[in-house]
């Protein structure tokens, strides 16, 4: 009944621990992203259509920006745990 109530209100702020079902879907995104970065980063490399090269290498970075995110967002957060 609890669980019904709760949702669908919004949390102020995220909680200050992550839950192990979040830090497995977090490790998914990481790995999705990283994978996703390599394969652009390769398939541009073997292209020889300019115009599709670019498009590749745009993925490739944009693949890469969203790791990083994710990355400096989680180091962010232990960060301040330790605190």
């Amino acid at each position: 009944m609890q669980q019904q109530q709760n949702q669908g209100q919004v949390m102020p702020q995220p909680p200050n621990q992550v839950s192990s079902k979040d830090l497995l879907y977090l490790t998914d995104m990481l790995s999705w992203n990283l994978n996703a970065t390599k394969k652009a980063h390769f398939f541009a490399e073997q292209c020889t259509i300019p115009e599709v090269k670019t498009a590749l290498e745009q993925a490739c970075q944009m693949h890469q920006n969203h790791y990083n995110r994710i990355l400096q967002h989680l180091n962010n957060q232990n960060q301040q745990s330790m605190i």
